[in-house]
């Protein structure tokens, strides 16, 4: 019993001594990301260079800039090349004589009462999206939040 205790200790450790860089280490070049920098709203949209120690390398608009990895929240990366969804949209709609009252209103070359043919309409539309972009990186919070001392009276 012992030495299952001593195995889920050390599995537990060496869970929680996870790099949390890890992902960001395993990027390609050239990938794109969302970093998140402390204290701002909006996100940096950059292309993924390169980890050192101190800080995460990228290249915003061809120029290379390099943030400190204190500096960030959150990074979240969609694969350079990454493949897009289409989405093809076709409606048909037809109209026919007997049924379209407009059908009835003779044109300006036609005699009155001449018969129309039914007409049909068809309409296609072409969507492409890019894949989602996912987090692979936050910053941790340090733990729980204490707990409020109470005070004696």
């Amino acid at each position: 019993m012992t030495k299952a205790v001593i195995l889920l200790c050390a599995a537990a450790l060496a869970w929680g001594a996870d790099d949390p860089w890890a992902k960001v280490k395993e990027l390609k070049s050239g990938t794109e990301l969302k970093v998140y920098k402390r204290g701002s709203t909006q996100p940096q949209i950059v292309k993924f260079d390169e980890l050192t120690d101190e800080n995460l390398v990228v290249v915003n608009k061809n120029e290379q800039v390099a943030i400190a990895r204190d500096q960030v929240d959150r990074i979240e990366s969609r694969q350079s090349g990454s493949r897009t969804r289409t989405t093809t949209d076709t409606a048909t709609a037809e109209s026919h004589a007997a049924t379209d009252q407009r059908s009835n209103i003779p044109g300006p070359n036609q005699p009155p009462g001449a018969m129309h043919a039914p007409t049909s309409t068809t309409t296609t539309g072409v969507t492409w999206t890019k894949q989602d972009f996912e987090v692979i990186y936050r910053r941790s919070t340090g733990g729980p939040p204490k707990a409020a001392e109470t005070t004696k009276k």
